[in-house]
């Protein structure tokens, strides 16, 4: 394999690597920082990091407001306390070495509000600011404001032109690099477009082949471009190396650093890693955000996908296609539905899914009371953790901070299940693991064939990275 150069970046020449951000409390200060001090790029999540007691305690994030507005405020204040933290425990790892990112999602509720109470805080311990999941346009402005670098998350050559276009023009010399994260083989939420098709994955060459000519217009020749989603061994990756057409080019690597001694994931999220097979990540769009997002295939993600398949059309008034009565509800309140609907509503009411939940597409699933009880109790919990949600109809816009949408039963609470899989028990670890979302890139069943992983073996941070510059 080709030797990998270091390139300089946010002000530093280091390793070609980054660590790719993972939220709620994934990506933290000593993954981070353990990145860094092997010569990389580290990164913190801001999106509801930890923060901790004088004993070192993790805090819960219990929130405690009456509404939710007041409860998105108690979100913001744990999300700055918790990024300040991180920042602080990374920058202490590195020990100078290396540089550390935050990354943060522009959709996520109170980003701006985050972004500028982290970087005050945390004041010349973070080199730079990652951010995806939207169209960042004042993502320049605030870096440069605090002096540090920006790397806008992009999946077309067309994002990052209307993201210049509109701002990154006016701070260019702020631009630390583009990252081209692949809408199809990275983990987490990823940007496919409506014009995409989830099922038919484009080979990201001429993608990011794309995204170069477009930087080079701009005369951005001197930043790279950095690759992210898919990337597993430099050795599959060496024609992109020293290669002229695209420049100069950083891997990310997001699923990899997972399983590390310095991960602080489960214990039974990391045993469940190493079980994976091929096909058992799947691409779905249950999130509230909306966007598609990357995650293991397990009973919980089962459990939304037969939700909607229990789903049928309905009409206030009989027509022609909805030509059957149908009562729901305790009450049996009158409904229409189309013949064969009503043959499959009685099947599913003798099964126990009994409760008919409205959407907002004039369709009902339905779901058991248990899951009725849920869902509704997670509705009402909501404390505004994106800036819109479709499972709560929950708005960071006033006035009435409403979509004024109904919300959608067949989404669910991310905050609640993401918190959940990060602060799994060791007795509970495996049962925890199979019920919540567990993001993942399309290689992370790679873990399990791979054999550096053999026998269950778990790298430092360290020993991950020297194992990456040797091509594997």
């Amino acid at each position: 394999m080709k030797s990998i150069n270091a390139v300089r970046i946010g002000g530093a020449e280091i390793l070609p690597l980054i660590e790719g951000g993972k939220g709620v409390s994934v990506s933290t200060g000593a993954s981070a920082g353990a990145w860094a001090a092997a010569g990389g790029a580290g990164t913190i999540s801001l999106v509801n990091a930890d923060s901790y007691d004088e004993e070192g305690n993790i805090i819960p994030q219990i929130y405690h407001g009456r509404t939710r507005r007041e409860r998105h405020e108690e979100l913001i204040e744990y999300a700055v306390r918790g990024g300040i933290a991180q920042a602080r425990i990374a920058h202490e790892m590195a020990g100078g070495k290396g540089r550390i990112h935050a990354n943060i999602l522009w959709e996520m509720g109170g980003a701006e509000h985050v972004i500028e109470g982290v970087l005050s805080g945390a004041k010349g311990l973070i080199h730079g600011v990652t951010c995806g999941a939207g169209m960042p346009y004042r993502l320049s402005e605030i870096a440069a404001q605090h002096g540090v670098y920006y790397y806008p998350i992009v999946s077309s050559a067309r994002a990052f032109n209307a993201l210049w276009k509109r701002s990154y023009s006016k701070a260019s010399d702020m631009l630390g690099g583009v990252v081209y994260e692949d809408p199809w083989r990275a983990g987490g939420h990823n940007g496919l477009s409506n014009t995409e098709n989830p099922l038919s994955p484009e080979e990201p060459y001429q993608r990011v082949a794309a995204l170069r000519k477009l930087m080079r217009s701009f005369g951005l020749d001197h930043v790279p471009v950095i690759m992210a989603g898919g990337v597993w061994w430099l050795e599959e990756w060496q024609d992109w190396i020293d290669n002229p057409e695209l420049g100069p080019v950083v891997f990310q690597f997001g699923t990899r650093p997972l399983l590390t001694q310095e991960s602080p994931i489960p214990d039974a999220w990391k045993k469940r890693l190493l079980t994976l097979k091929k096909g058992d990540v799947y691409l779905n769009r249950f999130s509230p955000t909306g966007f598609y997002s990357s995650a293991v295939n397990n009973s919980f993600l089962q459990d939304l996908r037969a939700r909607s398949e229990r789903q049928v059309s309905i009409s206030s008034e009989q027509t022609d296609v909805h030509n059957t009565a149908y009562g729901i509800g305790a009450r049996r309140r009158e409904i229409f539905v189309s013949a064969e609907d009503a043959a499959r509503m009685q099947s599913w009411e003798q099964q126990g899914f009994t409760e008919a939940l409205r959407t907002p597409d004039s369709t009902l699933v339905f779901v058991t009371p248990d899951q009725a009880r849920e869902i509704v109790a997670d509705q009402v919990a909501c404390m505004g953790c994106l800036s819109e949600c479709k499972f709560s109809n929950w708005s960071q816009r006033g006035p009435s901070y409403s979509t004024g949408r109904k919300a959608d039963p067949r989404s669910f609470c991310i905050q609640k299940t993401l918190q959940n899989a990060a602060h799994a028990s060791v007795a509970d670890g495996p049962a925890v693991m199979d019920h919540n979302l567990m993001f993942g890139g399309t290689n992370a069943w790679r873990f399990g064939s791979d054999p550096f992983y053999a026998n269950g073996f778990v790298p430092t941070v360290q020993q991950l990275v020297d194992r990456i510059v040797s091509g594997r």
